[in-house]
């Protein structure tokens, strides 16, 4: 077993931490509510047990990998004695959504409501994994020229090779389900999710839109992603928040009007409540006004 020590990297600017590879032995880091304000990538390689991700409950085993964005509520509770990696990065050392076209992790790794927020690790992908985590481990450690750019090329390298490794399982999901109709359908509720999120809050017109009626839409969305649909489109517009938050120097109000709340306070509580942050902490933490500081 290859044990990492914590390897940290802290923003001289804010004092807060930048980049991080550690290894753990136990769940006690985990098993109580993390919301962290940075991105987490937990490899868990050996051990069993439960996650709580968002509004969804997962049996995980050894050979997982959880990618975790900013905030994201998740608990991991142990059955068997959990050991693995953690890789820890802030958006101001690399943003996702800025680099999106660079990795393309944003809505394979992070950020797919329709998919669990996690993936197995199959024997190629660790090698790669162990060479990438190795390398970045020699290199935090030196402090040496470009540190940054090497150690940034280096998660680019761990990111891409996730995604991909994620990408070729997630087709097998649509395989397994009975119903040869319910693919269908499951591909139209995400194709109307993404035109209709800003403007279309509510179950029951989606399930008008699928010409079904809102309880076997219910059934449906809680057989295949274990959410409500509540939970997925509320998902969606949160991410899409964020995403502005991050990005953009647009108001909280700006923000949601073109998210479809003409009520700036109601939506800030809507944030907060799905977030468990309003979206100014958010953004002074996280995003935009962070970055121009």
């Amino acid at each position: 077993m290859d044990i990492y020590n914590t390897n940290t990297l802290i923003n001289e600017q804010t004092g807060n931490l930048a980049f991080k590879l550690s290894s753990f032995e136990d769940d006690c880091q985990f098993c109580s509510l993390n919301r962290f304000n940075y991105y987490s990538l937990i490899w868990i390689k050996e051990g069993s047990g439960t996650a709580q991700i968002d509004f969804a409950e997962f049996d995980f085993t050894a050979g997982t990998l959880f990618a975790l964005t900013p905030y994201q509520p998740f608990v991991l509770n142990e059955k068997e004695k959990l050991e693995g990696v953690v890789l820890n990065f802030h958006p101001d050392f690399f943003c996702i959504h800025k680099h999106h076209e660079q990795v393309a992790c944003n809505g394979v790794l992070f950020n797919n409501i329709y998919s669990p927020p996690y993936f197995c690790v199959d024997d190629g992908t660790r090698r790669e994994f162990e060479m990438i985590l190795s390398q970045m481990k020699s290199e935090v450690q030196k402090a040496d020229l470009a540190q940054y750019e090497l150690l940034v090329s280096y998660l680019k390298i761990f990111l891409i090779t996730a995604s991909r490794a994620k990408a070729k399982q997630q087709p097998e999901s649509l395989q397994d389900t009975p119903d040869e109709k319910e693919p269908f359908i499951l591909q139209k509720l995400k194709d109307l999710i993404e035109t209709h999120f800003k403007s279309i809050h509510s179950a029951g017109e989606y399930a008008d839109m699928l010409n079904i009626s809102p309880k076997a839409l219910a059934k449906i969305t809680k057989n295949h992603f274990n959410k409500t649909m509540t939970n997925l489109i509320s998902e969606r517009i949160v991410i899409e928040a964020k995403r502005e938050l991050y990005l953009t120097d647009k108001s909280v109000k700006e923000i949601a009007f073109d998210l479809g709340y003409d009520d700036e306070h109601y939506f800030s509580r809507f944030f907060k409540n799905n977030a468990d942050i309003s979206p100014k902490m958010y953004r002074d933490t996280v995003g935009f006004a962070r970055a121009m500081a």
